[in-house]
């Protein structure tokens, strides 16, 4: 960098470089270069550590960075350890290796600090750096003390004989490589077998590597006439001070898993390997991220965090360091707080938030609108400046400070050193961050409804959970807060309160309960049926509330628990997904995106970022996270349902679309996974010309109607395009192609229906495909065209008026729709088609229709939706091959108009019956929302719905029974 783009000295700090420069002159430390001069004054008036490692510690210090360039440049990837090597090279005892790492240190710590404090550098090349120079440290002597000891000792090795070698874990900032200038090392020792060494007296490996970790920790901490290399803190390690210095894999293991506390857990999201055996290293950290990062959503952290917050700025205040950048109000910490929140509680779900960095935490979180972009940009904006300053300070004498110091010259000198030249621009620009850092943290860590004011009188609600009312004067609360009926409601109430549930939550679990349950009363209270919410959602908190986590999201966010009561209110399916589903409780957070399904595109989108995130070959992570989106956009569906925002017509396409997507991926990754083991299908045509072999998917019945439901099942039919000869894949397993689409069609229905911690995808029925229960699992087209045209019954044809390819190859896709348009339009003998329609009805009635003369089944019935379908069906078969137009669509509605458009139906007819078809579908929808059955008592029946009955009882004699 050239001379004159430096910042020009200001007036106040001119003595002080100066003074510093006049030592460096005396010691003859100072180096005939144009770019030194230009720079030094700057680099010394912000740190006497530079002035006095140059001047007392290596005169030549400054020259030798000059010549070999290092001074004016970053450094490339394994620089440092290049440069360490280098200065171990001749090392042959242990006070060697002392003095060489305290050499390396100072030479390279001089050269990160000139470049911070002249510009030349950036923050993060600055972290970055100090991490890595620490980090070689660690590694190179950890190797050469290994050496040593395993001469003396001799190899430690595992049960089965395998030599091991020390992991050494960086927690905090070293961990994440944004480690300080003068920061301290936060260490943890692990080795990954029991076992001995080899030795001619042999040693436990606990000995070994206890010994091996001690020596290291003097090697880099222990204050020699050269100083000292780094200060190391083993206290993150299992019980701190008073645990062992080096555990095997599995004392680590076990312990955070039975005993680990909180506070570990927000340790360990930074934890990296930075000495020793790498790979099993890396495969700990991999281990152990069940221990930090929780399957469901946990709000519970939020809670954690808080009280660790409150316990530090306790601290802060006893010990008067409010202002300290670090754990001061406003301060780093609390940056590192809001970011690690969301870390928690969504890592489990989401590898992106599982990064150690925290600015590419906060990249994240505003690039997914987790944060608001501005607050996203404020933090990381203050964070940048407050680590510039933290580093401004320490640079100033090399010591783990965190406070700018309150003596007007080095208050100067760290504003300086920070990138200011005016320290009262300094000094508001710290004040307006710390406001605005302290601000956004307590948007994301206050809670509303955690706590209430001790000084309050309890009001009923809060009374009714209480448990220090009769029943009589519990019913009394019910009826002030507007429940009807208490009576009925006191009971359960009380034997939730009382109950096993309730009895077997932890201290913190009931301590959630206690302060949730008045709220969630409260809000069932406000609620349009009261009486119904409150009953639904104590069912509902009865399923969830072991895992306690739940409880602090409803707790934490008011919104969260307003939307709940407000969905169980007005669907009792809605409330038994939930409950079914509770990691659904996440979606309730934002109405604005609650209330508003996702279109085709956006499902694509969204289905194919959560899969991107999931290793290729983890099958069963794959079926969680298909199944998180099927339950996610379900649940937006029902509350967009639920709340009038999408009429039935629409929230069939959503369903349909949502299942479509669903499938689509799905293929595509059951079909991967076969190729990689078996290859890829492929044929020889009749041509003798060579093809890859396709596979689609067909779905029949509602979805092939496009009239999904909540809690339809996939009427599927697995279809191939494979023909001729030489069938068989090209993989190092080769099978034939029948084999391999079965195997396909069996894998997809399995990664569907397979009962998971997140349930399953679908019910799958595949019973439609040609010859059924006995027919092949996956079907040639060519095979279910013959089948169709010389072996299928007129039910199967039916069947075939509602079916539409949707996964899989478009080719074939195209191909199906052509076969099934050729099939449909074959002519049609019409009294005979009637008789066997009529007929396959009846046995339906027999089978399904309602017993009780007093109840009318909307769907099987006489009059009822059946008899529309089979008479749109009838219809179909019998006029398709004369108007082309009525194999187009596959839905009902467009099917009567499609009939009313070719003249095979009068327009009025066609109206009258899609009106009762949509009414029909409409109640049996409302029905299905509230858990209830197709039927409904003729007493029931409103004038509209009885006379569609009429109209469509009549219109069936006058057709099929004529």
């Amino acid at each position: 960098m050239a001379p004159e783009t430096l910042r020009p000295l200001p007036e106040n700090l001119r003595p002080t470089a100066e003074q510093q420069l006049e030592r460096l002159r005396s010691a003859g430390a100072v180096p005939a270069d144009e770019r030194i001069a230009a720079s030094l004054p700057g680099v010394v008036a912000a740190s006497d550590f530079v002035t006095r490692s140059c001047s007392e510690a290596d005169s030549g210090l400054l020259q030798e960075l000059l010549e070999s360039g290092d001074l004016f440049s970053a450094y490339p990837a394994q620089r440092y350890r290049q440069l360490l090597e280098q200065y171990l090279s001749e090392v042959t005892e242990e006070a060697a290796l002392h003095s060489a790492l305290r050499r390396f240190r100072r030479r390279e710590a001089v050269r990160i600090a000139y470049r911070a404090l002249t510009g030349w550098a950036d923050l993060d090349e600055t972290l970055i750096e100090t991490s890595d120079m620490a980090e070689a440290a660690i590694d190179l002597a950890l190797a050469w003390l290994y050496r040593a000891l395993t001469e003396r000792w001799g190899v430690p090795r595992g049960e089965q004989g395998d030599p091991q070698q020390l992991v050494v874990l960086g927690m905090g900032k070293l961990g994440g490589r944004e480690l300080n200038f003068s920061s301290d090392l936060d260490l943890i020792f692990a080795f990954p077998e029991q076992g001995e060494t080899d030795g001619a007296r042999p040693r436990s490996n606990d000995e070994f590597f206890v010994k091996l970790g001690r020596q290291l920790i003097t090697a880099l901490d222990a204050i020699t006439p050269e100083g000292r290399a780094f200060r190391v803190d083993m206290r993150l390690r299992p019980n701190g001070d008073a645990g062992p210095l080096a555990l095997s894999f599995a004392a680590l293991e076990s312990y955070y898993e039975s005993q680990g506390r909180e506070w570990e857990r927000y340790a360990m999201v930074k934890a990296r390997c930075v000495g020793g055996d790498y790979t099993a290293g890396n495969a700990l950290t991999r281990d152990l991220r069940p221990f930090v990062y929780r399957r469901y959503l946990d709000y519970g952290a939020l809670e954690q965090l808080r009280e660790t917050k409150a316990m530090i700025a306790s601290e802060v205040s006893r010990r008067g360091t409010e202002e300290n950048l670090k754990t001061g109000e406003g301060g780093i910490r609390e940056v590192e707080f809001i970011a690690q929140a969301f870390q928690l509680i969504r890592g489990g779900r989401d590898n992106n938030l599982r990064s150690r960095q925290l600015l590419k935490t906060l990249y994240y979180l505003r690039e997914q609108a987790i944060l608001p972009e501005h607050s996203a940009d404020t933090l990381i904006a203050a964070y940048r400046f407050l680590r510039r300053a933290e580093n401004a300070v320490q640079m100033l004498n090399d010591e783990q400070a965190h406070t700018v110091p309150t003596d007007p010259t080095a208050r100067a000198r760290v504003a300086w050193g920070s990138g200011y030249t005016d320290l009262t621009v300094f000094e508001a620009e710290l004040t307006d961050i710390r406001r605005q850092v302290h601000s956004h943290f307590e948007q994301v860590f206050s809670a509303p409804q955690a706590s209430a004011p001790a000084t309050t009188e309890p009001d009923a609600a809060t009374e009714l959970w209480g448990g220090r009312l009769s029943p009589a004067e519990a019913c009394e609360r019910l009826s002030e807060l507007g429940f009807t009926a208490p009576d009925t409601l006191e009971p359960p109430l009380r034997a939730f309160r009382d109950g096993a549930t309730v009895r077997s939550l932890s201290a913190r679990g009931r301590h959630r309960l206690d302060r949730l349950m008045p709220l969630l009363i409260g809000a069932c209270a406000q609620a349009r049926h009261p009486s119904r919410t409150l009953h639904r959602t104590l069912e509902l908190i009865d399923t969830i509330a072991r895992r306690t986590a739940y409880l602090a999201l409803l707790v934490e966010h008011p919104m969260a628990l307003s939307q709940l009561v407000q969905l169980c209110d007005g669907s009792a399916w809605v409330a038994r997904f939930i409950a079914a589903h509770p990691l659904l409780l996440d979606e309730l957070l934002d109405p604005r995106t609650l209330y508003e399904p996702l279109g085709r595109e956006a499902l694509e989108h969204d289905l194919a970022l959560r899969l991107a995130q999931i290793d290729v070959e983890d099958l069963e992570q794959q079926m969680e996270v298909v199944r998180q989106f099927k339950q996610a956009q379900q649940l937006k569906v029902a509350a967009a349902d639920v709340s009038g925002a999408a009429p039935l017509m629409v929230v069939s396409d959503y369903l349909s679309h949502i299942a479509e997507v669903t499938l689509e991926h799905t293929v595509a990754l059951c079909f991967e996974h076969l190729r990689q083991r078996h290859g890829q299908p492929h044929f020889i045509d009749s041509n003798g010309e060579r093809h890859k072999a396709r596979f689609a998917v067909i779905a029949y019945g509602k979805l092939g109607g496009l009239e999904l439901g909540y809690n339809s099942d996939l009427d599927l039919v697995f279809i191939h395009n494979s023909s001729g000869s030489e069938q068989e894949t090209d993989g190092p397993r080769v099978i034939d192609n029948q084999a391999f689409f079965a195997r396909l069609a069996q894998r997809i229905i399995h990664f569907l229906t397979t009962p998971t911690p997140s349930g399953f995808v679908y019910e799958v029925d595949a019973r439609l495909r040609p010859s059924g229960k006995a027919g092949l699992m996956s079907t040639s087209l060519e095979a279910f065209t013959t089948y169709q045209w010389h072996s299928a019954w007129t039910w199967e044809h039916q069947a075939l008026v509602r079916a539409r390819a949707v996964a899989g190859d478009e080719a074939i896709r195209s191909a199906f729709a052509q076969a099934r348009a050729d099939v449909l339009q074959q002519p049609r003998e019409h009294a005979t088609l009637r008789e066997e329609v009529r007929s396959m009805r009846n046995r339906q009635r027999q089978e399904k229709a309602a017993r009780d003369p007093q109840h009318f089944d909307l769907k099987n019935d006489r009059g009822g939706l059946t008899d529309i379908e089979f008479l749109v069906q009838y219809w179909v078969l019998a006029h398709a091959h004369a108007h082309p137009a009525l194999v187009e669509h596959t839905d009902n509605i467009r099917l009567l108009r499609d009939l009313a458009a070719t003249g095979v139906l009068k327009a009025e007819t066609a109206h009258a019956l899609a009106n009762a078809y949509r009414a029909y579908r409409r109640r049996l929808h409302h029905l299905a929302l509230q858990d209830e059955g197709s039927g409904v008592a003729q007493t029931e029946l409103s004038d509209a719905l009885g006379e569609h009955r009429r109209i469509v009882t009549q219109l069936w004699q006058e057709v099929m029974e004529a």
